[in-house]
């Protein structure tokens, strides 16, 4: 999970980019973390140097990468793309070493509520396949964001029951890579910048 990835989307008729967050982006992910629809799902509003001490030990983990997604070039939205071994979800079910989770969220409010957060997910989850060994990706969504639960289920993801995790009750869905291939064999293909996943 370490290079960019890079696509046309021709529905969206938009360009979806993922490049790898720096600490250079801890203004901005600051920001989206005290918005009114992220903080209740990320409890993450926290001062500006509680925050910078967080993103500096997120980017040190080596079991995570963390991305800025981007539209057209516009900085939107934020994603933690991780290994499932050496996280707290990996207690939740019988996993596999290369199993894969992915977290996000839409912090640009301009982006709220125009179809985006399926497309971008895709693209994510895609992105996260071209890893050959992982056969699923795993995803524990707030279990009151509905909206967030819709999209996952759109995207290919199947709900498999509550699990309580240390900051909430989420829910574990996960996405194989053949039910996500069948799903999304006839969308127009995606470009990947370069990956060596």
């Amino acid at each position: 999970m370490d290079n960019d990835y890079e696509c046309y989307d021709k529905k969206l008729n938009q360009t979806i980019t993922f490049r790898k967050v720096t600490f250079d982006d801890v203004g901005r992910i600051h920001k989206w973390m005290n918005e009114d629809h992220v903080h209740p799902y990320w409890n993450l509003n926290v001062p500006l140097e509680s925050f910078k001490a967080h993103l500096k030990k997120a980017l040190a983990d080596s079991h995570q990468t963390l991305y800025m997604g981007l539209v057209d070039g516009q900085m939107m939205s934020y994603w933690e793309a991780y290994w499932v071994r050496g996280d707290v979800v990996e207690k939740t079910y019988s996993s596999s070493p290369y199993d894969q989770g992915v977290h996000l969220l839409i912090g640009e409010r301009v982006f709220l509520g125009k179809g985006y957060s399926l497309p971008l997910l895709r693209e994510m989850v895609r992105f996260q396949f071209q890893s050959l060994k992982t056969k699923k990706v795993v995803a524990e969504p707030d279990i009151r964001n509905e909206k967030m639960i819709h999209v996952f289920k759109k995207c290919g993801f199947k709900p498999v029951k509550p699990i309580q995790l240390p900051d909430k009750t989420g829910l574990l869905m996960f996405c194989e890579r053949e039910e996500f291939e069948k799903r999304w064999s006839n969308e127009p293909l995606c470009y990947p910048v370069q990956s060596n996943l």
